[in-house]
């Protein structure tokens, strides 16, 4: 006989992003439409053709870690640490009243601990052919040290692993935990992602790819999703972090509900590894599987957060698919993209965008789309992408779209809970 399929339900948010440490300065600064973008600071950058990104404000590890743990996590682990710390006490959790056994932690990169790595062999081969290298290279640099670190801290046994799909890696480490408390495998589940690729090689590696804007003495006004002189991405850093409940668990210790996740689609451009499919082929299959999973109505939905990159190939190709997914209903939908603001944090993107997501179904307002000044010309004019300002709005549904290289699409759709 086929078990009943959980609901699943979020109880806590966490974030630390170039436009706010927690989720109350990150709130704040999404409303009021805040730039995070400014002159990289880690580096010299006279020799790269970028050399702006969006850098966290005034983080201090000394705050969080001591000296000996810093030697121990590259700041990939760290951010996952502080957001998901955050994330545990807004849910209000016990674990000493909990079965640790039931909860667990998907945590998400895209490429983890790249400054360790960047420097460790920088060391190795300026101080010549002497192996030098620290116990903690190879941890520091392992995606999945986060997870471990986080099950640790708290002494949690459930599920732990995890995800890599480039940007899409933490959308994809949520689809996981709701997934495993769908099917009755655990209670609680500690999900997000983090990245700290703001590093010669990160920045560098980018301009090769010609992903970045070369904006340098408009900095602020980089970041472009769906405007018509966009110019690449804006390389940003951080982390963010859900806590996903089973629905009666939450409500029989009296959790606070954000919103409930009410289905997921997940699917393969099969097409290139940087471009997504012209015709946005694998958006449609992923955004169709989500609403369909979730028995709503495609009119039912009010808010998109956008994948929204403002690269040329990716903005049209997600448009595109949005308006064969939702056909006359899209005038009725108000799109936004939160990386015009805060960059785009790759593997980190969908935890920080989804928490961007949940919040207006019970703050009533949506985020804008800064630096929108001329529509591409290519992207139908009619179609509301909150420029510039936010909007007030009761949203009852609202989609998160992440889309990462290699062809990866998720969808997660989050609703208003109804209290039964």
């Amino acid at each position: 006989m086929m078990k009943k399929l959980k609901r699943v339900v979020v109880t806590g948010l966490g974030s630390i992003t170039p436009i706010g440490n927690n989720v109350e300065e990150y709130w704040i600064s999404l409303i009021s439409g805040k730039n995070g973008s400014a002159p990289i600071t880690y580096f010299d950058t006279k020799k790269y053709k970028t050399r702006f990104a969006c850098e966290l404000k005034n983080y201090d590890p000394d705050i969080f870690f001591s000296k000996k743990e810093q030697r121990k996590l590259d700041p990939c682990a760290q951010y996952g640490i502080v957001a998901s710390s955050e994330a545990i006490r807004n849910s209000g959790i016990n674990f000493s009243k909990e079965k640790k056994e039931r909860i667990g932690v998907i945590w998400a990169s895209g490429i983890g601990g790249l400054l360790n790595l960047e420097e460790s062999i920088s060391d190795y081969v300026n101080g010549g052919k002497n192996p030098r290298f620290s116990p903690f290279f190879i941890p520091k640099m392992l995606i999945d040290i986060t997870a471990g670190f986080i099950s640790m801290n708290y002494g949690l046994h459930g599920p732990n692993y995890a995800t890599v799909s480039a940007c899409a890696s933490s959308s994809n480490a949520i689809v996981d935990a709701y997934h495993l408390i769908c099917l009755g495998k655990a209670d609680i589940m500690v999900t997000g992602g983090s990245e700290a690729a703001i590093t010669q090689s990160g920045v560098g590696g980018f301009n090769a790819l010609h992903a970045l804007s070369t904006r340098n003495e408009d900095y602020k006004t980089a970041s472009r999703p769906f405007d018509r002189d966009r110019d690449g991405f804006v390389l940003g850093e951080g982390a963010g972090c859900l806590i996903l409940e089973e629905y009666k668990h939450a409500k029989r210790r009296g959790a606070n509900i954000y919103a409930e996740i009410g289905g997921v689609g997940m699917s393969g451009d099969a097409y290139h590894i940087t471009a997504p499919h012209p015709e946005g082929k694998g958006i449609i299959l992923a955004m169709k599987t989500a609403i369909e999973d979730s028995g709503i109505g495609y009119e039912e939905v009010d808010h998109i957060n956008a994948h929204g990159t403002s690269t040329i190939l990716g903005d049209r190709a997600e448009v595109k698919a949005i308006q064969e997914v939702f056909h006359e209903n899209v005038y009725n939908i108000d799109i936004n993209s939160t990386k015009s603001m805060t960059g785009h944090l790759l593997g980190a993107a969908g935890a920080i965008e989804a928490i961007a997501a949940i919040l207006p179904l019970s703050k009533k307002v949506i985020p804008p789309t800064i630096n929108l000044f001329h529509i591409d010309k290519k992207i139908d004019p009619k179609i509301s992408f909150t420029p510039n300002k936010a909007i007030n709005r009761e949203v009852k549904i609202s989609i998160c779209n992440t889309f990462g290289f290699g062809g990866h699409n998720v969808c997660i759709l989050f609703k208003k809970i109804d209290v039964i």
